[in-house]
Order: C-alpha cells, then structure tokens, then sequence
C-alpha cells in the first residue's frame, strides 16, 4: 500500500505529483527545487545556498515521512551547469556528513523556475 508523504515545511508540489510517497518501507522523493516554504519563492542566489534550501526541503519531506537525510540510499541531482558541480558537492558533502548515498548527476538544459538545481532521493524507513 503506498502512502502520500506531504508536509507544510517543504514546498508544495508544482504540478500532478506528491512530495514523496512511501511504500515497503522505503520512501521516494519528488525532485526539491530551492524554493523558500515559508515564502513560496525563490531567494537563493547562488548555487551553494539554493543547494542547501534543496537538501533542507528534502529534510523536511523525509522527516514527515518517519525518516532522515541519514537513511538516504540514492540521490540524482540535476544540475543546470556542470562548471557548479564543485560547489554543489561541497555543501552536498557538509549537509549528508557521513552518510554517502549512492548518486547520479546530469546536467540538464533547464530546471523548473530556472533553477540551478533539483535533488531527488530514496531512503529507508
């Protein structure tokens, strides 16, 4: 049986979908773009702080869900720009600590709201 995670502390979903759904014990993320939940918008500029906003949302969606960024398993990151991808892994490595999900990353041409970055994951329960 699957279950809708959906939180006020995180973003509401942009379109058709659930901010997460649970089911065998796992839970499946949407993709979190850096949008401010307290504010619906868009603050962070560079691409460290909407990397951190992202990975803060994701927090928030799986702590509703029973979990944490700690049980994360498996992440795929879109990236707008590659020449970012230093950045991005510095915060990304400083918010996980030492739980290292497996991970893929593609550079796309273009994130919703013209974003820098979406992250999306799967964690255990």
């Amino acid at each position: 049986m699957n279950e809708t995670v959906a939180t006020e502390l995180a973003p509401q979903a942009l379109g058709p979908y659930s901010q997460a759904i649970k089911t065998g014990g796992m839970v499946y993320t949407s993709g979190q773009i850096p949008i401010n939940p307290a504010t619906n918008t868009i603050e962070a500029v560079t691409i460290e702080d909407q990397t951190r906003q992202v990975i803060a949302n994701l927090a928030e969606v799986l702590k509703a869900a029973g979990t944490g960024l700690d049980r994360v398993v498996k992440t795929t990151v879109f990236i707008k720009d590659m020449n970012d991808f230093a950045a991005l892994n510095a915060v990304y490595a400083a918010e996980f600590g030492a739980n290292k999900p497996a991970r893929s990353c593609v550079e796309v041409a273009r994130l919703p709201k013209d974003v820098k970055v979406e992250i999306e994951c799967v964690a255990t329960l």
